[in-house]
């Protein structure tokens, strides 16, 4: 995802060098279905077009979280667009998936997440790297976000963090059969190696896969 800044207005704006500051009220005014981009600090930064795999392996993890709320109906998984507002920094970033429990249903407002998502999955990019992995793993663990998903499909890894008792992210290690247990969504795996194929899990598919990992 580009990081660029812009002006307030309807239009796609174009790339500044030196871009105004804009409130978190104005910047949710000047976004739509055609302006996506993150609001970071007062400065607005625009988002590139995701590519196919991308996309793809976005479509598959939302089909898995989907099939276990289906199965297990604790909270609800909000892919793109759809923006989480974050105060320590502050910023509101567009997660490429985020997850809300319902029990904490009293910060999700109209058009964004008013505080952290229980967790949050970031598809890496070539130029997205250093905030996926730098900028963005801060502001998670500062705001509390529990679990950070970095799904790398350059290098085909994942990296799956949870929120310690110190307010630090922990590395999830895989089992013995290389799947992630998550801690939020209990007895959802992850095994990497799904993710990498050309051709992934339908919705349908993934259903029987989730049932597969609750029955034991």
């Amino acid at each position: 995802m580009t990081a660029t800044a812009t002006t307030l207005q309807t239009a796609p704006p174009p790339v500044q060098a030196n871009p105004p500051r804009m409130t978190w009220e104005e910047f949710l005014a000047w976004m739509g279905e055609e302006n996506r981009a993150e609001w970071v600090n007062g400065a607005v930064e625009l988002m590139s077009p995701s590519e196919v795999r991308h996309q793809r392996i976005m479509k598959f993890l939302h089909h898995l979280l989907d099939a276990y709320f289906s199965e297990r109906p604790v909270g609800e998984a909000f892919p793109p667009p759809f923006l989480m507002r974050l105060p320590e920094r502050p910023s509101g970033r567009e997660p490429d998936l985020l997850v809300l429990l319902h029990e904490h249903k009293e910060r999700l407002k109209t058009t964004y997440l008013d505080g952290p998502a229980d967790i949050v999955v970031e598809i890496i990019s070539e130029e997205s790297q250093a905030r996926d992995r730098g900028e963005k793993f801060a502001e998670y663990e500062a705001a509390g976000v529990t679990e950070y998903w970095l799904i790398d499909p350059l290098r085909d890894l994942a990296d799956f963090y949870h929120l310690g008792a110190g307010g630090r992210y922990e590395r999830l290690e895989p089992d013995a059969d290389g799947r992630c247990h998550s801690r939020v969504l209990p007895g959802l795996q992850i095994n990497p190696r799904w993710l990498w194929p050309e051709t992934l899990p339908d919705l349908s598919e993934a259903l029987d896969m989730v049932r597969a990992m609750l029955a034991g």
